[in-house]
């Protein structure tokens, strides 16, 4: 391979290790860091905290991360990128650009916005778009009033342009997973739109990075086989000029990378294997060559794509109601029969005060509460972590159900333990809501910032 890119992903979610980008950064000579923050939910609760502040709406986190490395972002010359910046990319550029100034560095951010479209809704649909859920074909009047966020899953090449720019931190909202990837690889190799097959080898790139450490070893089904998973190492992707590229992690690190950790991270939300779509392509995930090359490396070329459709996802987010969870340890000789019965118990008390919900759930932890009735090798458990949750939109009654859980413990059957942290009380429930857009509706606007 030749004109290589070295790109490392060090988040795969917001919540993921906060040493994972301070290990790729020292140990992983690095010419690109990523990180993935970003979920459907997540954009939720970001514009929750604009509406209260208007200086927030960014993961947070990335900032802790950003002023703890700085000096080594800098010292290594490497560049960031992120969709860190949520639903306000601008106010996060400017905590960085405060970070570089009290750390006496010189620094060009540039800030992608476009991808919120939250109050811009009533405009679009004046402008034709339904935004009917993609998935149940429902109507978007049923949920309007109670959307909560609204974001385009825009491409790459925003990012490439930022890069162009001469940005050495690229910040953006809503970007597609993959595109943190790709969008360096279009600025390194000058990539257009028309080079179809390297745009989707671009694209896989990314889609195998997203995860983090999924692809390296984490939440592998061959679990035993994987040395240190103490220290795993991070994925960092091998790009050339053609789009061949080799999937690799830091010498030394734990974890492993072969076909099969590889694999499995490509079946990871892949929806139609020979359309997988993107906001840049669509990519044939059947068409590729992977190659094992042992020493925690795998080769994989000659993947082919075909143009990307006229229109971008949109993720809504709407209020749905609230729910509660409590639970319960029962342990002790009959443990389940006696965690059915303070369930039944619990529930019948409810009923009797007219205290019913639009949802119940009844889990048994130590039993059937990831298998259900599938897999059950134990009728007669120890102990029972007993889960029980409500769903509904009057809070009153959520709240109420909170109420019922503690009482069991003493006027319920013996060997009750395991209640704590108070009451459950009544959260939101945020839910999903695909739907498309077509893309000429939406602008992208690139904007540099230096300290």
């Amino acid at each position: 391979m030749s004109n290589i890119t070295r790109i490392g992903n060090g988040q795969g979610f917001w919540g993921d290790s906060i040493e994972a980008p301070i290990n790729l950064l020292k140990y992983g000579n690095l010419d690109y860091l990523t990180l993935d923050y970003l979920a459907e939910v997540t954009m939720s609760i970001m514009q929750r905290q604009k509406l209260k502040n208007p200086d927030l709406g960014y993961a947070k986190d990335f900032i802790d991360m950003f002023e703890s490395s700085i000096n080594l972002i800098k010292r290594n010359n490497v560049k960031v990128i992120s969709n860190a910046g949520g639903v306000n990319p601008k106010s996060c550029s400017n905590k960085l650009i405060q970070i570089a100034k009290n750390s006496g560095n010189k620094l060009k951010i540039g800030f992608i916005e476009g991808d919120d479209i939250f109050n811009s809704i009533d405009e679009l649909k004046n402008k034709g778009v339904s935004f009917n859920n993609l998935e149940t074909g429902e109507s978007f009047e049923r949920i309007r009033d109670l959307v909560t966020s609204a974001n385009v899953y825009i491409g790459s090449f925003p990012i490439s342009e930022a890069l162009e720019m001469g940005a050495e931190v690229v910040l953006a909202g809503r970007v597609s997973d993959p595109g943190l990837v790709l969008g360096p690889a279009i600025h390194e190799f000058g990539w257009v739109k028309d080079n179809i097959n390297r745009i989707a080898s671009g694209t896989l790139a990314g889609h195998i990075l997203e995860c983090g450490a999924q692809c390296t070893g984490g939440n592998y089904s061959k679990w035993w086989n994987v040395p240190d998973l103490v220290n795993i190492g991070y994925p960092i992707a091998e790009i050339n000029s053609y789009g061949d590229f080799i999937i690799t992690k830091p010498k030394g690190s734990g974890g492993l990378v072969n076909k099969e950790t590889i694999c499995e991270q490509i079946l990871y939300e892949m929806g139609n294997p020979k359309k997988y779509i993107s906001p840049d392509i669509c990519v044939d995930f059947t068409s590729f060559d992977l190659e094992d090359l042992g020493q925690d490396k795998v080769h994989i070329n000659n993947v082919k794509g075909f143009k990307a459709t006229d229109t971008y996802k949109v993720a809504i987010s709407y209020f749905a109601g609230y729910k509660a969870s409590g639970q319960l340890t029962i342990s002790g000789p009959k443990a389940l029969e006696k965690a059915k019965l303070t369930a039944n118990i619990i529930w019948k008390r409810l009923e009797n005060i007219d205290c019913t919900f639009e949802d119940t759930s009844t889990e048994f932890l130590g039993f059937n509460s990831c298998h259900k009735d599938i897999s059950v090798n134990n009728d007669n458990p120890s102990e029972i972590v007993l889960r029980l949750g409500v769903k509904d939109k009057n809070k009153k009654k959520v709240d109420r159900f909170g109420k019922e859980i503690a009482p069991v413990i003493t006027n319920g059957p013996p060997g009750i333990t395991g209640f704590s942290g108070g009451r459950p009380k009544a959260q939101p429930i945020v839910a999903y809501w695909p739907t498309l857009i077509p893309k000429e509706l939406i602008q992208t606007k690139v904007t540099l910032i230096t300290s």
